[in-house]
């Protein structure tokens, strides 16, 4: 693999908190400067690439359909609202506080549901949807994804992206009966099949973000200095948008 030439801006998927990192020259990819800084840059492979991948590899969403974001206000939710926003989905975001409330309304959703004041929110959802969701987006999982379910609509995907929360238990029968698919959501193990899938993902999102469609939310950096207190705040469900840490 050629490297690109030396002074040119990459991001890579993987590898963190450090101040010099040696990798294959494969492993890295320029990303549009005119379009982001380095730290929205960096918010871009994992959070970007996932909600990619589970929407459009595996879930095939696609204009008009109904799309349900858990954990809508963190980095991979707003990603995938982003992404959904691109191909004319309508969205339906789930978040917990008002500042993440605030952050996924100025992203465009069509509804957003604030799980602090409305802790059971399937009939809210039923009822914006007019039935169910057409696909849902959880990397929360646990009791979480028991509402997921219980908001698909006929036919629908329901991804299963992490289990932050704990690993819900899915009755086949429910299954059966709504006639829809439970989808994994392993990219990382998907990039280990198929290498070259994160080059084309990658720019088909650096071309959304030359657009100006994406532009990743970003939570205050903190110096490298300080990456403790970007991981407490993580661990402390503080973050909204991309946790970023800055090498000076």
């Amino acid at each position: 693999v050629d490297a690109p030439p030396v002074g040119t801006p990459v991001v890579m998927a993987g590898g963190g908190l450090a101040e010099l990192v040696a990798v294959p020259a494969g492993s890295v990819h320029p990303y549009p400067a005119e379009a982001l800084d380095p730290a929205r840059a960096a918010a871009i492979p994992i959070n970007y690439g996932t909600a990619w991948y589970a929407l459009f590899e595996r879930a095939h969403l696609a204009a008009g359909e109904w799309l349900l974001v858990t954990g809508a206000g963190g980095g991979t939710g707003t990603a995938a609202i982003q992404l959904a926003r691109s191909v004319g989905a309508r969205i339906v975001a789930v978040v917990g506080g008002t500042a993440k409330a605030e952050l996924v309304e100025s992203l465009g959703v069509d509804a957003v549901i604030d799980h602090h004041r409305t802790p059971e929110w399937v009939e809210a959802v039923r009822d914006l949807t007019g039935g169910g969701v057409d696909v849902a987006f959880d990397p929360v999982g646990g009791d979480t994804f028991t509402q997921v379910r219980r908001s698909m609509g006929w036919g629908g995907r329901a991804l299963v992206i992490g289990f932050v929360a704990g690993i819900p238990q899915i009755p086949a029968n429910h299954v059966l009966l709504k006639n829809y698919s439970v989808v994994g959501v392993h990219w990382g193990a998907s990039l280990m099949r198929d290498p070259a899938s994160l080059g084309r993902q990658l720019e088909a999102v650096f071309a959304l973000a030359r657009d100006g469609v994406v532009d990743p939310p970003l939570y205050p950096p903190v110096p490298f200095e300080e990456a403790s207190r970007a991981l407490q705040d993580l661990a402390e469900r503080r973050v909204w948008g991309k946790a970023v840490v800055t090498v000076t």
